[in-house]
């Protein structure tokens, strides 16, 4: 993360995505904003940027409140950006002049001049300018003249938990450390230096580290016992922190001490932070010492007791994996499918909707009834290719499975998935077996139990060769290496995925899987079907699969994963292969229902496909750069089959893969 303390030190940010404010504390209002930002900036491939002021301008504002504590120091707030990957932070001093700007200045002057934003996201209520009285309605004026887009941040997304800085710092001032800690969604940190104390609790046998705390206005929460984590250089200790005049001792002035524990380190002098988890008592006077040691003995043992509980307390453990549901009007399958993604595993798991700028209701659904679920809100459509590679920029889990919003769960199924991935490194991505909804007796369409590519690139199942769809059974059920996974239902490694390009966004839907399936391999990934994980897709939910449109998406798509992932002799040998082919295809379709629209969409694939065919072949070349530089095995060979399966099945009427 860079920092830059005034405008003169800022650059020419790339498309910046920025937000404005305070935010004391970066609570979890503060997190909304911020991962709107961030996932904005994703989306348009540009820099996310927080703007904030030093000192706080309520205390330029009201210089005479004394009791506005802060949360945070400006160190402490910058690590915390800085661990939310926040691209860019610009620290303005804020002035009793800086405060005077009219709000017209304030946008030309500060935000266009400096920033250039594309886009600018701010809560419902944010403010600026002198009087605060420009607000975002004044902002949106400049849209068009400037070319930026205001996002605003609604209130019922920022106050689903009745949340603010106050309400943090209450809790604080009253000991309610883990209801503050909830809301911060951290644990609160006291930073400072180690200095000298008077020794007694060394002489008590339990010796302190005395701590000068960093920023004359941080909030020191109520007096009392805390048990606390203590960071140390980069070692994390268990301790606990006494807040407090030390009464027993007549003392007047405000202390603030740390027993570590299983410590004994000379550490006069060091910055160290201490993260409070939770209050055990208030401050008491005690009649001498010895009932006073007698009390700190019972305070370490009440510490050591919240230390073995909390331990105990989270047996399950996190698979590192999202779960990501692409979104696009899609309220009645989120209605009815959704339900079933809570139980993917008994382990804890991330779920994100990526919305792909939807215009139905589907977006305030799951806020108001999956408030759990991570939105991902995309700006527009991006089809099924453009929004997942966008989104998946934002992810930071381990693996990423990628469920179409038609498709229901079986309990358990994301951990058969995620435990092969565990357990071979070069395996790039696997799939579960894909059920119909409609007819569970069958395979599904998109992906069955495992998809195969011949020579050609025709793409076929176990399970399915072309409309025809096989019924379940035990002939399948066993896990096998495949030539491309469903995008259906999929877990792919999340760094893999995005250090390859991800899908190619100009695919908008249809064959990106088998695409990047493809690029996976030429890698030296394998790909794995687990038929003993299950899903039930509804098939053709999202686009009907006999549609004239996804017709020609495939057929072009098709082609051009041919023009992207050949060369030389071999190219010029498949093409006209397919050319004739696909021909025929497009003459015995006129046979069928819809007979010249079919005919016209393979020839338009056809044609759309040989048009671009040197932009093709430059994205196939800058993706076989990427290829190179992501290599674990030399040389990654596409799995196809031996036959071509358009003769197999047409030909020689072989209908059922078991009999290929």
């Amino acid at each position: 993360m860079r920092i830059f303390r005034s405008t003169s030190d800022i650059p020419n940010f790339n498309n910046a995505v920025i937000t404005i404010g305070a935010f004391d504390g970066v609570h979890f209002g503060h997190r909304k904003i911020l991962e709107r930002v961030k996932s904005l900036a994703k989306e348009i491939d540009g820099e996310s940027v927080v703007i904030t002021f030093e000192p706080h301008p309520r205390k330029i504002l009201f210089p005479n409140e004394n009791d506005f504590p802060m949360l945070q120091t400006l160190e402490e707030k910058l690590k915390v950006l800085s661990s939310l990957n926040i691209d860019n932070v610009v620290v303005l001093p804020f002035s009793v002049e800086f405060s005077q700007m009219h709000p017209r200045e304030y946008i030309e002057n500060l935000i266009v001049k400096y920033f250039k934003p594309k886009y600018v996201v701010i809560g419902y209520d944010h403010r600026f300018g002198l009087n605060r009285s420009g607000d975002i309605y004044f902002l949106k004026q400049y849209e068009k003249t400037h070319g930026f887009k205001v996002i605003e941040i609604s209130k019922q997304e920022i106050d689903d938990k009745i949340i603010s800085s106050t309400t943090i710092r209450n809790a604080l001032l009253e000991g309610d450390v883990q209801s503050a800690n909830s809301l911060l969604q951290n644990n609160y940190l006291i930073t400072g230096q180690v200095v000298k104390g008077d020794g007694i609790g060394k002489t008590l046998g339990y010796p302190t580290a005395n701590l000068k705390v960093n920023g004359k206005d941080k909030l020191i929460p109520a007096d009392g016992v805390y048990a606390v984590l203590v960071n140390i250089l980069d070692e994390q200790y268990e301790g606990m922190l006494y807040i407090g005049s030390r009464p027993t001792l007549k003392g007047s002035t405000r202390n603030i001490e740390v027993n570590i524990f299983n410590f004994n380190q000379d550490i006069y002098g060091y910055e160290i932070s201490v993260e409070l988890l939770e209050f055990l008592r208030g401050d008491m006077k005690f009649e001498n010492l010895e009932e006073l040691k007698t009390q700190i003995k019972k305070d370490k043992e009440k510490t050591l007791q919240y230390f073995e509980e909390r331990k105990g307390q989270n047996p399950i453990k996190n698979i590192d994996c999202t779960v990501a549901i692409l979104n696009y009007n899609g309220l009645d399958f989120l209605e009815s499918y959704l339900p079933s993604i809570s139980d993917s595993s008994v382990n804890q798991f991330d779920i994100v909707v990526i919305d792909n700028g939807s215009t139905d209701d589907s977006v305030e659904f799951v806020k108001e009834w999956y408030p759990e679920i991570k939105i991902l809100e995309l700006s527009r459509n991006y089809g099924f290719a453009g929004g997942y590679t966008k989104a998946l920029k934002s992810i930071q889990t381990k693996y990423t499975a990628l469920v179409n919003s038609d498709v229901r769960v079986e309990p358990g199924w994301l951990d058969i998935l995620v435990d092969k991935l565990e357990s071979n490194k070069d395996i790039g991505a696997v799939q579960p077996a894909i059920i119909s909804m409609e007819d569970e007796e069958y395979y599904e369409y998109a992906g069955a139990a495992g998809g195969f590519l011949d020579p050609l690139y025709y793409a076929f199942c176990r399970g399915r060769i072309f409309d025809t769809i096989e019924e379940v059974n035990e002939k399948y059920h066993d896990e096998i290496p495949v030539s491309w996974v469903s995008g259906a239902a999929m877990v792919v490694r999340t760094k893999l995925f995005n250090k390859l390009g991800g899908f190619d966004d100009t695919y908008f839907a249809h064959f990106e899987e088998i695409d990047l399936s493809i690029r996976m391999q030429r890698a030296g990934y394998s790909l794995m079907c687990l038929p003993e994980s299950r899903v039930y897709h509804l098939g053709g939910g999202t686009l009907d699969y006999m549609s004239i449109q996804k017709l020609y998406l495939n057929f072009r798509n098709s082609l051009k994963t041919i023009i992207k992932n050949t060369s030389g002799f071999k190219l010029i040998f498949l093409l006209p292969l397919r050319l004739i082919l696909d021909g025929v295809a497009g003459i015995k379709m006129l046979l069928e229902e819809q007979g010249f629209e079919k005919l016209k969409a393979v020839v338009k694939a056809h044609f759309s496909t040989y048009y671009h065919f040197f932009s093709i072949l430059k994205r196939g070349r800058k993706e076989k750069v990427l290829i190179n530089e992501n290599r674990v095995n030399y040389p990654g060979k596409v799995l196809t089959k031996p036959y071509s399966i358009v003769w197999k099945y047409y030909i020689l009427s072989k209908k059922k893969f078991s009999d290929l």
